[in-house]
């Protein structure tokens, strides 16, 4: 992640540098001239500029910046020219992403991998691949002596948490945490979540106050957890604003492995769509290949006002489809959309 800062006033070569701002590349330093910040000038100044030191008279003349000041800043034409990626290329990039995501999973169920954060927009099917791959875990499990994985969903109170990992800290257990977002904004929570999940091999969590819920249920204060966990979030932690839950988000991030789906554009919601339908997941209706292009196409028209665009709505598309093959259109206008 790529830190970046505004020069309020600095030379570079005898020339004047004025409300400038770049990539930072190191923080203020001190040399025989003076005071000195290093930074990325390739695309204000060209390629030869990868790395220039700005002279200043202190370090205040230096102040911190985020990616879109930067991207204001610099004109248009020096901008880096993306280039435009083809669907199939687009496809690919998705299908490849979800491939990580079970084979990251499958290692958690076998013990690999401690702890994994998953990131993606609500409705792509985050947490059905990871679901079916640990259900066949609990398949194998059942044949060894009982079902290893939980799956908690909705909000939980610190406390909640802390009852919730001593219930499932075995080894070999596995904790689910999906839609549970609301745990990420309580710094409690946020500690017990560092914790477990950390990649080192001795993860313990205590619950320092008292607490007469914890010992009418013969809960320690304090215990080894020696489970894995997989958090799947909607909250995509490198853009997250808030500089004190940026950090702790950071902090995460550092200690396990974070996979984010990169799937932030419409367009790659519905390729996203048209993947999993083709993958059959609409076979059960028995609409055949048209009438399942038919509901795809629906929501390709209407994807202004769908109140959201997921694999949820193509289901209650398809519901009403059946339910009502001649009128299905108008139902969803009522009951799938905005109001125009």
């Amino acid at each position: 992640m790529k830190d970046f800062v505004k020069i309020k006033n600095g030379i570079h070569r005898s020339k004047p540098i004025v409300d400038a701002v770049f990539p930072l590349l190191k923080g203020v330093t001190y040399g025989k001239r003076g005071a000195f910040v290093t930074v990325d000038a390739t695309a204000l100044m060209g390629a030869e500029f990868t790395k220039i030191r700005v002279l200043v008279d202190s370090p205040s003349e230096v102040v911190p910046a985020t990616e879109q000041e930067y991207s204001n800043f610099i004109p248009e034409n020096m901008k880096p020219k993306k280039k435009k990626e083809s669907k199939k290329q687009a496809m690919d990039r998705i299908a490849e992403r979800f491939s990580i995501l079970d084979e990251m999973t499958d290692a958690v169920a076998n013990g690999v991998v401690r702890g994994l954060i998953v990131s993606g927009p609500p409705g792509v099917g985050k947490s059905f691949g990871v679901e079916t791959i640990l259900e066949e875990y609990d398949a194998m499990a059942k044949l060894g002596g009982g079902v290893k994985t939980e799956i908690v969903k909705g909000s939980m109170t610190p406390i909640g948490l802390y009852k919730t990992l001593f219930n499932n800290s075995a080894k070999g257990d596995i904790l689910v945490f999906d839609d549970c977002d609301t745990v990420l904004f309580d710094e409690v929570c946020l500690n017990m979540l560092k914790a477990v999940l950390d990649s080192g091999k001795k993860r313990t969590i205590s619950w320092k106050a008292e607490s007469s819920a914890l010992r009418r249920e013969g809960i320690p204060d304090r215990f080894d957890f020696k489970g894995g966990v997989i958090f799947i979030t909607n909250v995509n932690f490198e853009n997250v604003r808030s500089k004190k839950i940026k950090d702790h988000l950071s902090a995460l991030m550092s200690r396990c492995h974070y996979i984010d789906l990169e799937m932030d554009k419409v367009t790659d919601k519905f390729l996203r769509i048209e993947q999993i339908v083709g993958d059959g997941m609409l076979d059960e209706y028995e609409f055949g290949d048209e009438g399942n292009q038919e509901i795809v196409n629906f929501m390709l028209e209407k994807s202004a006002r769908l109140r959201e665009i997921s694999l949820r709505m193509v289901l209650k598309c398809a519901d009403l489809r059946k339910m009502s093959p001649k009128t299905w259109k108008e139902l969803a206008e009522s009951t799938c959309m905005k109001r125009a």
